[in-house]
């Protein structure tokens, strides 16, 4: 009789889905993060800069609601965003007690090379797959997505 072969823990989290599909997003996540590094911003920034260009002029409070962020980040990354000249923060028209926060130009000329920056980084991702496997792999992630 042969011994039962021992239980490799270490490989068998390893194999599992879940386990593979948490490394590839984290590797993604940070080819982005260094990718738009270039820009000066950190995905944080990204996000905030992303949404005020989607919604804006928003109210800071809508913000925090959208993003589910603290209010006290939020005012950070404002500040930063808006030191660089990407967003204005202003009286909001509807409710003077508050600040409506708009994209500049110059923001949304960073957002479009952020856009271009993620692209090039989620190439590098996927060079190991072929146009087939890349869409294959987008449609199976979107249907889990989804799910």
């Amino acid at each position: 009789m042969t011994p039962p072969e021992p239980f490799r823990a270490l490989e068998h989290i390893q194999s599992l889905p879940s386990w593979l599909v948490g490394r590839v997003a984290a590797h993604g996540r940070s080819l982005v993060a260094a990718a738009v590094a270039e820009e000066g911003l950190k995905l944080p920034h990204l996000a905030v800069l992303a949404a005020v260009s989607e919604y804006g002029p928003v109210a800071q409070a809508d913000l925090v609601r959208r993003l589910s962020i603290d209010a006290k980040d939020l005012v950070g990354l404002l500040n930063h965003l808006e030191s660089a000249g990407l967003l204005v923060r202003a009286p909001d028209p509807r409710d003077r007690r508050k600040n409506a926060v708009t994209v500049t130009p110059q923001g949304t000329h960073t957002l479009r090379r952020c856009a271009e920056l993620a692209e090039r980084a989620n190439e590098d991702l996927l060079s190991p797959l072929d146009d087939t496997e890349r869409g294959q792999l987008i449609a199976l992630l979107t249907r889990l997505h989804q799910t």
